[in-house]
């Protein structure tokens, strides 16, 4: 393991994160709230921090192997979230103890949405921006940016790369790794201003507007109100989030070939794609017309209303609510929290197992019916008219296999600490997925559960991050042989 390497670029990325501390103080500026010692404190230390790591070893020139890489991804995540913890900290407007400062920094950087807050609308703006730019680094990963500026720096990033896009995930759409993610953050600044820009137009006003396009686009669910989307109670603002949590959901190599070749259909010869869009579908029709037929809504625009936005917003791991659907005929909070485990689109900025796995999954399975019917057949299993070789469906069924085994052992561990089995399964869920609302005890918030399990539950979610094989990998002691 070559250590000199990891420390290297730990405190190059810990510089640059940094610098992502100083917009608040600006929101701060604006507001006269006086939150800026606490932002600039945090600026500093994690500046310094980077600094001191980085200073003994600047000259290593070695390279990375996917050792090296691994080790980085997830000791950035853990640290990352460590020194995001310092504004929540340092705030005079918050009496936050360490476990839920870091389960909030934590929650904010892996896009989950879960939250130990409750009177946001009294919060300072520049707390409120900081926890919605939160999500909005940490939905494409801040990895990803970094990769586009290391080369630069000296420091190369291909295993970074790899590591965080382990399974199946973000395509190398350019020759150069650097390219691929600048382009892929071109395409994500770009939703985000045309989301914002939305929300403004439909009724938001600037600070809301910025807030809650950096959470859509993240598919993170933080919102700068305790009603959440609800708050604005509008058609008009719940049908732009509708669109950005769809388009977010999407791969984002999809959205590179469509740009690139300027050809929309490129979507529709996409299975994972259709298969989204099918799901999806389902979901809002199931949910709309069971809630009309049970009288839950008097009339069927309500329904359509509800059951479409929540639908798109659970399936896809956002996690924002126009109403509280926990209260909602128990069947169907039920069916939203198993329709997070399909999630979103991989190369997305969405959670769950995604929906191409469950495709692939899917086809494995009718593969092995006619198989049991016929043989002797020869039946391939093919996605987007190509052959999937075998060991990528061997991996695909590894990874559900770790996913199903660490979410038994999550919920138990959970159940331990005293929740009771529907808050706990759900709270799995919400955070293994990186959903963020759950039902039962985690309904409203997770302010009121035990350390213990806001501790489980911040692993959780760095598991489902980092989609469970690359934290896992590092826990394995054949990791660890020199």
């Amino acid at each position: 393991m070559q250590f000199s390497i990891v420390f290297k670029t730990i405190g190059l990325l810990l510089m640059v994160f940094s610098l992502t501390q100083l917009p608040p103080i600006v929101v701060d500026f604006i507001y006269a709230q006086n939150e800026a010692p606490s932002f600039f404190a945090a600026f500093s230390l994690t500046l310094l921090s980077g600094f001191v790591l980085w200073l003994p070893f600047r000259k290593s020139t070695k390279g990375f192997r996917i050792r090296e890489g691994v080790l980085v991804v997830v000791s950035f995540w853990l640290v990352l979230s460590l020194f995001a913890t310092t504004p929540f900290l340092l705030s005079t407007s918050l009496d936050m103890p360490f476990s839920d400062a870091f389960f909030e920094s934590m929650s904010g950087l892996t896009t989950t949405g879960a939250t130990v807050l409750s009177g946001l609308d009294d919060l300072p703006k520049a707390l409120l921006y900081y926890r919605q730019q939160l999500q909005w680094l940490g939905g494409m990963g801040i990895i990803v940016l970094a990769v586009a500026i290391l080369p630069m720096l000296g420091v190369g990033g291909m295993e970074l790369y790899h590591a965080e896009s382990s399974g199946i995930s973000k395509e190398r759409l350019t020759p150069k790794l650097a390219q691929t993610a600048k382009a892929l953050w071109k395409i994500y600044i770009s939703l985000t201003v045309v989301c914002a820009l939305g929300y403004y137009l439909a009724g938001m006003d600037g600070f809301d507007a910025i807030g809650h396009s950096y959470a859509t686009v993240a598919i993170g669910g933080f919102s700068t109100h305790d009603a959440s989307i609800g708050y604005f109670n509008s058609y008009a603002i719940e049908l732009v989030a509708m669109v950005f949590m769809l388009l977010a959901g999407i791969n984002f190599s999809l959205h590179f070939l469509v740009w690139r070749k300027r050809n929309i259909f490129i979507y529709l010869k996409d299975s994972e794609f259709k298969t989204y869009l099918l799901i999806l579908s389902t979901s809002i029709l199931l949910l709309s017309s069971y809630l009309f037929d049970k009288g839950y809504y008097q009339t069927i625009k309500e329904a359509i209303r509800y059951g479409v936005f929540q639908s798109i917003s659970i399936m896809t791991t956002t996690g924002f609510v126009s109403t509280d659907f926990s209260l909602w005929p128990f069947v169907l909070p039920v069916f939203l929290i198993f329709g997070s485990f399909v999630g979103a689109c991989a190369g997305s900025t969405g959670g769950g197992i995604k929906v191409v796995r469950i495709l692939l999954m899917f086809k494995l399975a009718m593969k092995e019916i006619k198989k049991f019917i016929h043989p002797n057949a020869q039946i391939n299993i093919k996605l987007n008219q190509k052959s999937v070789p075998e060991n990528t469906l061997v991996s695909v069924w590894g990874f559900f296999s770790l996913y199903v085994i660490t979410f038994v052992m999550i919920m138990i561990m959970l159940m331990f600490t005293g929740l009771e089995q529907v808050s706990a399964f759900s709270a799995t869920a919400a955070s293994i997925n990186n959903l963020g609302p759950g039902l039962g005890d985690v309904a409203a918030n997770y302010g009121n559960i035990s350390d213990t399990a806001k501790w489980i539950l911040s692993f959780s979610m760095l598991l489902g991050r980092l989609e469970i094989l690359t934290l896992m990998a590092l826990l394995h002691k054949a990791f660890w042989r020199f």
